[in-house]
């Protein structure tokens, strides 16, 4: 398996890495995810789906804070690998970025692991 990193893009706040792990694609957000910085996570994002990765793992072990846009990019990402066969699996979320997956009712409606190694052995899409 490749665990090297792909790619990565840092913006004061938040630096996004990549790497691809199989079949699937690994997008780790470090720092906080907000209306600033939401398009250093959505450009990879839509990145690997054109690619062909339809099944995404966001690790959020290092992400520190999320927003309403933050989580509007992650959900746009779903709509589109869930269009294209796969998914969008988050993994590792810290309680406070969990706190408003929970507020908002997004919890549901994606896959979420405690880690980023539970996300890549679950096989469904």
């Amino acid at each position: 398996m490749d665990h090297g990193t792909v790619g990565s893009a840092q913006s004061g706040r938040l630096l996004v890495e990549v790497r691809e792990e199989g079949s699937s694609a690994v997008v780790t957000p470090a720092g906080e995810l907000d209306h600033h910085t939401a398009d250093l996570l959505r450009e990879p994002l839509d990145d690997l789906l054109t690619k062909g990765f339809s099944r995404l793992v966001v690790d959020c072990s290092r992400l520190e804070f999320c927003d309403s846009t933050g989580l509007n990019v992650l959900l746009g990402a779903r709509l589109k690998a869930e269009a294209a066969g796969g998914g969008v699996h988050l993994a590792g979320m810290l309680p406070v970025v969990a706190r408003v997956f929970e507020i908002t009712g997004a919890e549901a409606v994606f896959a979420v692991h405690d880690s980023v190694e539970a996300a890549l052995a679950d096989g469904t899409d």
